[in-house]
């Protein structure tokens, strides 16, 4: 019995057993979805599409689902979730395009112009910042960024012309997409360098041959190739940004609020509550039926959120096999 458990697996053997694997895998994540949809129904069936609406102060309606007891009427479910949401996209969109600003430009430094020696400090310590867990940057946002923020750069007439609508007191959107924003860069930054690596030195060697200068022939040629690990690199950093809930209700003033871009610079200092955060903050009150069906509904839409940010990576990288890039 033993001497056949050490025998080689066969092709066959071996592709049923990774084949059996990735079923388990791929039913897992189908029990899951299928299991918040459930959860999640009453809420949806109870608001339809105005859940995704703004329909009044979304703190008030999670006060009031928390309060409705064990059986809860339809009007204990009602929830306009579009601050919410807004606070999702916005924290993500603007960390999600800063970074990767900073991360292209970043790779192709270590990739391309800097010394062994750097290079050989950089990329560890890259990998390493990619891995801190987010509660570190939140204590960083919070006892430093946004006493300095609310202590610096709001002034004291900013904070009382809308004092009667929200506080401004430092944590708010531009410290929660600063901190997004260095906690995410680094994921970006080290699938980027590995993709610059895959490609093919001959590649750019060629375009150096024809008298291309060494920025314009990484630029041209092998940024060009490795798109398909920079759009890779920037899904899953968007997609731990879409889902980030500690570092978020940390430092981001926890306020189902939607800032204004009409507010002018005030905008930036305005604070708000994502999502991810709102399911974090109240899991407490999960025991309430009403709060149960909206936490669920809010996890059911960050998996939407999730999946349409991979069939968008899918979907732009298609044009790229033309270029013999693989995807």
């Amino acid at each position: 019995m033993l001497d056949r458990l050490r025998e080689p697996w066969t092709d066959r053997r071996a592709g049923l057993m990774l084949g059996a694997l990735a079923s388990l895998v791929l039913l897992a994540i189908i029990f899951m979805i299928v299991f918040v949809a459930i959860r999640a129904w009453p809420s949806f069936s109870h608001n339809g599409l105005s859940w995704f609406s703004a329909k009044g102060n979304v703190d008030q309606q999670l006060d009031t689902m928390v309060n409705s007891g064990p059986n809860p009427s339809s009007a204990d479910y009602q929830l306009g979730a579009w601050p919410l949401i807004y606070a999702t996209l916005l924290t993500t969109g603007l960390a999600t395009f800063v970074g990767l600003f900073f991360s292209l430009f970043s790779a192709i430094f270590i990739v391309e112009f800097a010394p062994n020696g750097i290079r050989r400090i950089l990329v560890p310590v890259v990998r390493l910042l990619a891995a801190i867990p987010s509660v570190i940057y939140g204590l960083i946002g919070i006892l430093v960024l946004a006493p300095f923020v609310g202590n610096s750069l709001v002034s004291q007439s900013r904070k009382e012309s809308v004092q009667y609508v929200i506080p401004l007191s430092g944590t708010g959107l531009i410290v929660a997409v600063a901190v997004l924003t260095v906690m995410i860069t680094p994921i970006m930054i080290a699938i980027t360098v590995d993709g610059l690596h895959s490609i093919p030195k001959a590649w750019k060697e060629g375009a150096l041959a024809l008298g291309v200068n060494r920025w314009r022939a990484m630029w041209t040629v092998t940024v060009r190739a490795a798109r398909p690990a920079i759009i890779a690199g920037a899904v899953l950093a968007t997609a731990r940004a879409l889902g980030e809930a500690i570092m978020i209700s940390m430092v981001a003033g926890s306020k189902g609020f939607s800032p204004n871009p009409l507010d002018g610079l005030t905008f930036l200092f305005e604070p708000l509550r994502t999502l991810a955060a709102t399911v974090v903050e109240d899991a407490e009150s999960i025991n309430a039926p009403a709060m149960q069906g909206s936490l669920y509904a809010m996890a059911l839409v960050l998996l939407a959120g999730a999946f349409f940010l991979s069939l968008g990576s899918w979907i732009a990288k298609q044009p790229l096999k033309k270029y013999g890039t693989r995807s």
